[in-house]
This record gives C-alpha cells, structure tokens and sequence, in this order.
C-alpha cells in the first residue's frame, strides 16, 4: 500500500506528463498549479502561469461572461466534474487567439476548494471539422448546380431546393419567394417546414423595397434579423420571434439589375447561422437567381418565337387575302362602269366599302409582321403631338381629358408619319376604351439614351420616347402577359379584333425601336414606345405630285401566278388604252420578252416557286437596261430586301384602278 508522500509523487507525474494542459485555480479563479504544457500552450516561461487570474488566458471580449459563468459553476454545493467538450477561444501570451475545448472538475481533500481544468488545442480538430462540412456543402451546391442544368421545368428545381438546404444547414424552415411580373407581388414558391401562418404572413412582411437597399452594399453575404433596428420593418423579426425562430437569414434573387425574390432560412438556435452557412446561402442564392434569369429568358424567347411564327403567318395570309380583295375590288369597279344610275350601284359601292375595311385589315397584319412597307422621315414631336391632339379630342370625346407633355430640347423622331399616327391613335382608343367613365390621357415625348436604362432592350444611340398614359382599369398579370398577341383581346365579340397592340409593336420594331407596357389593375396603363431620333434636322419632303391617270397605247407585259389577279390587271388595261402581253411565270416572261418587245414590266412580287419579281426584274434589265419596271404586292418584305439598290416602284395590293392608271403611267414617263 502507497504512503501518502508516494500518492502525491504519483499524482505530480501524471500531472506534468499528462498530454493535454492542466490548470489548477481558486475559489477566486487565481492559478495555483500549472504543467508545463500549459505553459508551453499558453506561451509563458516556466510556471509564469503562478498567480494569473484564469480570465486572463480568454480574449477580452469572452472574460466578463466567462467570470460570470464560472462564479455559477463553483458557487454551486452540488457541483460535478465537467466533462470535455466545453468550446472556448484561448488566448496566447502574444495575442493569438486559438479554438480550445476545455473539461472542469472539483478538487476535494483540501483545507481550501480548487478546481481543476484539462485544455486541449483543437485547432487541428477544428479545421478538419470545418473542411468536412465545406466539403459537404460544396456537395450540395454541386448538386443544386447541376439540378439548374438538368431541370427543363424551373418548378422542379424550386421543390426540390428548400428541404436540401435545410436538411444540408441543420436548420428548421427554408422559404423562396419570388416577385411576379410587376416585381412587387412577392409569393411563396417553396418552402420546407415554415408554419403555415408565418407563410401567410411573409409575403406581405417582406416588401422588396423594404429590405433590398440594405443589401446594396458590397461583398454583404446576408441579412440577418439580428442585422435588423428597433424599427423591424414590416414585422419580420417579430413574426419570426412568435413561431420559436431567434434568427433567420435573408438573402436577395437577382434578375438581372434588381431584386425580384428572396431566399429565406430560419434557426431556432441562437448564433448558429455563422460565416460558412451564410456563405453557402448565398452560393444557393446564386445558383438559383442564374437558374430564374435563365427561365425568365426561355420564356421571352419562346413567346418572341411564337410571336415570329405567328407573323410569318399573318404575313402570308395577308398575301393571300389582297389578292382576293384584288379580284374583288377589281371586278367591282369593271362592273360599276356598266352600272352608273341604276339600283346596283349602291350594292357595289357597300362592297367596295368592304373591301377598303378589308385592305385596312392586311395593313394591321402585316404591320404585326413587320412585312409592311414604310416611308420613314424626321419628324418634330411638338408639332405633330399640337395636331394629333386636335384631332384626338375630337375622337376621344370630353369625358377624356388630354395632356400632351414635352420635354426640351428634343430631337426629331424618324419614322413613317402615317404609321406613327396611326399606332398613337390605336393606344389613345384602347385608352379611351379602358376608361368607361373618363379619365386622363398623357402623351409625353422625351429624348432618351439608348444606354439608360438596361431594363429597356435597345441598341445603343438616342431615341425619341413617346408613353401613353391613362388613368383607365389597368391590366391583370395574366392579360398583361398576353397583351401583345395578335387576336387577343378582352373586349367582346366584334367590338375589337385584338390586332391594335401587335400593330403597334410590328411597327416599332420594324422602325428600329422597341415597345414598353407597363400595367397594374385599378391604376392605369402606361405604355411606352422607343423610336429612333433623326440624324439630323431636315425639312421634310415636300409631298409628290400626283400623275394624272392618263391613258396609252404601250404595251404592257404583266406577269402574275394568280390567274383572277391577272384578269383584273388586263381588264384595266384594256380599259386604259393599253395593249397586254400575259405571263403566269418569271421563266414565261423571260421568253416573251425575248421573243418581242413590250414598253413595261408589271410583274407581282411573289410568284410561287421559282424566281420573285425582284429576281424578274433584273433578269429583265439585263436584256433591256432601259425597260421599266413596275412591282406590285400584297406582301412586300421581298422588295424591302432585295430592290434597296434598285429604281423599282412598287404597286400595293388592293389596288384601285385610278391608282392602277397613275402608277402604270408613272413609271411609263420616267423611262
């Protein structure tokens, strides 16, 4: 059996061989007793730990609450050892700061209470934990990024994400809001484990605007609630607070230049959202943003498509459909000359009248189509904004009141007259139209910078402004999404052919500008369109005289696939004085032409398969150079192609035959 001097040796031995750094303090938390790798840890000579209050090992920061928790534990009659795992931050004597895990017990036997610490440096330990979970949230953000990749529907990858990040953070809720098309009507999209009266609540405690200034700031991961002041916009804090959450972080969805949505995670645990989660949030946040630009622009381009096919369509049906008011038209006035004073004139004058209704329709279409043919030149706003005024209040009636708002100074806009006039009076009736019981209607005209605004999609230069604005019923998300599709429109049936927005839009961009539409129900509509500015002032043409309809005896080759179309060009010229030479093909009408000569080419611009007028009428010139040409379509976007760099005049369908007789005679005389 050991004697009592033996025991203490033994003791003392192991105590100054034990691995780890043993600490003896007082009642007052003074150190009594040191190892040496204490000492060695702490970075002090030998037994410089005597003396030293324990405090003085933590950084000061820690030491207030560090007394505080030790005054409880040796205050304490019923006291027992302490395990290790307890994690502190020590403090070396040089000022280095390193993660220690510490393990406290009593030291009974004495005249006076000690208590005893063991202390290891788990700064090793530490950093492989922290690498392991790294690795394990760089797994998960593998996982996520390759879900964005893989998922066709964008839906997928939202049901998905809320409980992998929670399952991967440790955390109790995760929530995704994103914005609709006006950008502040936040909604839940996913969520895993949020209750559902937090989730009813959240949209409307988390205003975009309310939180994304405070996440301007560069290099900022996140925004937690603890980050928020005694204000706590909107309740979130609160709210959070009464379903057990104490912290939650908030991080913003890009689109682009702004916040459109919002990735939220809540922790019932105090400080465990810590630098690495908030960073791994923020790389989810990323990935998710990327993945809502990428569907946002799927969707753009897929409706851009749609709206191309559907105008490679009106485009061709409008075609079709002048060659028939052609024949129509034609015919009608061939048969009026016969009817002049009897009962049947008016019958054909109503049909006419139908025809001219129906011409006006192709030119809807075909401005949709971006096929139409326009005569673009400067014009000065102010002045044209004072004459279609006058000419809008008359139309609009005085329930509507109308501002016409410019600012200064203001380039002139390039653009075909009658096109502009006619999309402004289109957006000024729709207007009208969403304002039963009257309202205001504001022009306004601007310049405007290609670069701005990157929400607007122009090529860099300057720009002219126009915005419609009226104070009418406004549009829904789902109409508003809609409101450029040709056919769709809200009005009911025959009061509206869905044509005057995509009419406006055609002509737009086939003017080299865009068109902006910006509504919200109950508070109006705005819609704005961005035309090119004129190079420079210039006075505008003066308009060309009219050529009398005179007649002739030329002789005429007329080259046309449509055999009912091309009986109404020989009738009238046969009516006219003019002798017709006939063709169904550009292959027969290079024969004839080099068989016999004839004084004009009037050929139709498309004519099946094969070659066009345009190719005709070059093959032409190469067997007569001085031979003149004239073209006629209802569909045009051929001449506008390919008859840039040639003097071909162009004929549109339907045609009357005054209008047949000048353009016949017209091109006649300038050969």
């Amino acid at each position: 059996m050991t004697t009592p001097a033996e025991q203490e040796a033994l003791f003392r031995a192991l105590f100054e061989t034990a691995p780890d750094a043993m600490i003896v303090v007082d009642r007052e938390g003074t150190i009594v007793l040191a190892n040496a790798q204490a000492d060695r840890l702490f970075g002090y000579p030998e037994r410089g730990l005597y003396g030293l209050a324990l405090e003085c090992l933590l950084p000061e920061r820690l030491r207030g609450g560090h007394s505080a928790h030790r005054e409880r534990f040796m205050s304490n009659p019923r006291v027992r050892p302490m395990g290790a795992g307890f994690e502190l931050v020590g403090l070396r004597s040089d000022g280095t700061e390193f993660p220690v895990e510490i393990g406290l017990s009593p030291v009974h036997g004495g005249a006076a209470p000690l208590y005893a610490a063991s202390i290891r440096d788990i700064s090793e330990t530490q950093r492989a934990r922290q690498a392991l979970t790294r690795a394990r949230y760089d797994a998960v953000i593998g996982e996520v990024g390759r879900l964005a990749l893989e998922s066709h529907d964008y839906e997928t990858l939202l049901g998905r994400l809320p409980h992998r990040v929670a399952e991967a953070l440790g955390i109790d809720a995760v929530a995704v809001l994103i914005a609709g098309t006006q950008r502040y009507d936040l909604s839940v999209r996913a969520h895993a484990q949020v209750p559902p009266a937090l989730l009813d609540r959240l949209p409307d405690l988390l205003g975009i605007m309310a939180w994304s200034a405070r996440l301007a700031t560069p290099g900022r991961a996140a925004l937690t609630l603890a980050e928020f002041d005694a204000r706590d916009e909107g309740g979130l804090r609160a709210a959070a607070a009464a379903h057990g959450y104490v912290d939650a972080a908030l991080l913003p969805l890009f689109d682009r230049y702004e916040p459109t949505g919002a990735l939220l995670a809540f922790t019932k645990n105090a400080r465990s959202l810590d630098r690495d989660k908030l960073n791994f949030l923020q790389s989810i946040g990323h990935l998710l943003s990327a993945a809502l630009q990428r569907n946002r622009s799927e969707e753009q381009l897929a409706h851009a498509q749609r709206l191309d096919a559907i105008g490679q369509l009106t485009g061709g049906v409008a075609h079709d459909f002048n060659n028939l008011l052609t024949v129509i038209s034609g015919n009608l006035q061939l048969l009026e000359d016969d009817t002049l004073g009897l009962e049947r004139g008016p019958i054909i004058q109503s049909a006419l009248r139908a025809v001219g209704n129906g011409a006006a329709l192709t030119r809807k279409l075909l401005a949709f189509a971006r096929r139409q043919h326009l005569s673009p030149r400067p014009i000065a706003p102010r002045a044209w904004l004072t004459d279609l005024s006058a000419l809008l209040t008359r139309t609009l009636g005085e329930a509507v009141r109308i501002r016409i708002e410019c600012t200064s100074p203001l380039p002139e806009v390039f653009a075909d007259p009658g096109e502009l006039d006619a999309a402004l009076v289109n957006l000024a009736l729709n207007a009208r139209d969403a304002m039963p019981r009257g309202g205001e209607l504001t022009i306004a005209a601007g310049a405007y910078d290609g670069g701005d605004a990157p929400t607007v999609e122009l090529a860099p230069g300057r720009y002219v402004e126009i915005s419609v604005t009226d104070t009418g019923i406004g549009m829904a998300p789902d109409v508003l999404a809609r409101a450029l599709e040709p056919f769709y429109t809200t009005k009911s049936a025959g009061k509206g052919s869905g044509l005057g927005l995509s009419m406006v839009y055609g002509f737009v961009k086939q003017s080299g500008g865009t068109m902006a539409v910006d509504s919200q129900l109950g508070y109006g509509t705005r819609v704005a369109l961005y035309l090119p500015a004129a190079a420079e002032s210039r006075e505008s043409a003066p308009p060309r005289p009219k050529v009398a309809a005179a007649r002739g005896g030329e002789t005429v080759l007329v080259v046309e696939d449509e055999p009912d179309v091309r009986d109404v060009a020989i009738a009238f010229l046969h009516s006219l004085g003019y002798a017709s030479r006939v063709a169904a093909s550009a292959e027969e009408a290079l024969e004839r032409l080099r068989a016999e000569p004839v004084d004009l080419l009037f050929s139709d611009v498309i004519l099946g398969s094969g070659m066009t007028g345009v190719d005709l009428a070059r093959e032409a010139r190469r067997l007569n150079p001085g031979l003149p040409v004239l073209l006629v379509s209802g569909y045009e976007q051929a001449l506008l192609d390919d008859a840039k760099d040639g003097e071909l005049t162009l004929l549109r369908k339907p045609y009357g035959r005054d209008e047949f007789a000048a353009a016949i005679r017209q091109a006649l005389d300038a050969a």
